[in-house]
């Protein structure tokens, strides 16, 4: 789920994913020759009249995929909302060919500040900052199978959303939008993993639900799939919800939403991956559970906001 956003003046575009699971702005620059910039629009600061240059460098890790550049400052457009002196990477190198493959050419980060790499102010804190926004929140809206009217609507929240009412989720710790699962994750009341309680993020930058390596095969084993998380097609109607258990409300994620169904075959939507924190193994819940919602991130009261969708 990406977007159009415009860098400099005059603006130079560059669509952007963007990502709650992690807090940088950046794109590529005309400095970077990896080959994952070279079909990307790349940002040119000499055509900027209002860029700013720094000495300091900047480099990000991701799941997927890595960045590193110099940071520079300058207007940066957004949704009709204009950041002045935004601070942004400009990458110079992409390894790897996954950005390659990407459809966007950059990445703009909504979490918080104190995961930011090189400590950069991250453009929500800027509009908030700079009082662009209305209220201390935003709002998105992932549609499913292709469709369009997905959005992120920034100072806001959109009440034909929200019919179904708000639950509000208090956030565990401020640095990704984290929250506490208590209990366990279920499937047919029977617990599955998450006994003691484990923590998870609310991650628009993550396509699956990412589970603890020690989990997965546990869980491919109980729904029936074999170690590379393929199952029969024909069998997806009979497959239980899978639940978290979320600030003492069961959230399920039924299979027709965590099954990706590609070419005729059948895919679990799980994925085995270990993101340490303070707080233990973190859970990711990525755009499969993202999409069953209407999901506020509140910055004022700190809080993740789901109101399902019809």
């Amino acid at each position: 789920y990406y977007g159009a956003i415009t860098i400099g003046t005059p603006g130079q575009q560059f669509t952007v994913l963007f990502d709650t699971g992690s807090s940088n702005l950046w794109v590529p620059s005309i400095y970077c020759s990896s080959q994952s910039c070279s079909n990307h629009d790349r940002f040119n600061p000499s055509e900027s009249s209002t860029f700013v240059s720094t000495n300091d460098s900047v480099s990000i890790a991701y799941g997927t995929g890595s960045m590193t550049g110099i940071l520079g400052y300058d207007t940066v457009d957004v949704a009709g909302i204009s950041i002045t002196n935004q601070i942004f990477g400009l990458a110079e190198t992409e390894p790897g060919d996954f950005f390659y493959y990407c459809p966007f050419d950059g990445i703009l980060g909504l979490a918080f500040p104190s995961i930011s790499s090189s400590g950069a102010t991250p453009v929500f804190d800027n509009m908030m900052s700079e009082d662009l926004v209305s209220q201390d929140l935003f709002s998105v809206y992932l549609s499913g199978d292709e469709q369009s009217g997905s959005f992120v609507l920034f100072g806001g929240i959109d009440s034909s959303y929200t019919t179904n009412g708000i639950t509000w989720i208090p956030l565990s710790a401020e640095t990704y939008w984290q929250i506490s699962m208590e209990r366990y994750v279920s499937i047919n009341g029977e617990a599955v993993a998450c006994a003691e309680g484990c923590q998870a993020i609310v991650d628009t930058g993550t396509s699956l639900l990412v589970v603890p390596s020690s989990v997965l095969n546990n869980l491919l084993a109980t729904l029936g799939a074999d170690s590379d998380g393929q199952i029969s097609c024909s069998s997806v109607s009979l497959l239980p919800d899978l639940v978290y258990t979320i600030n003492g409300n069961a959230y399920a994620v039924p299979p027709s939403s965590y099954v990706i169904e590609s070419s005729g075959y059948c895919t679990l939507g799980l994925e085995g991956m270990d993101v340490p924190t303070e707080s233990g193994e973190l859970w990711i819940l990525g755009d499969v559970f993202i999409r069953q919602y209407y999901v506020i991130f509140d910055r004022g009261n700190n809080r993740v906001g789901l109101s399902a969708l019809a």
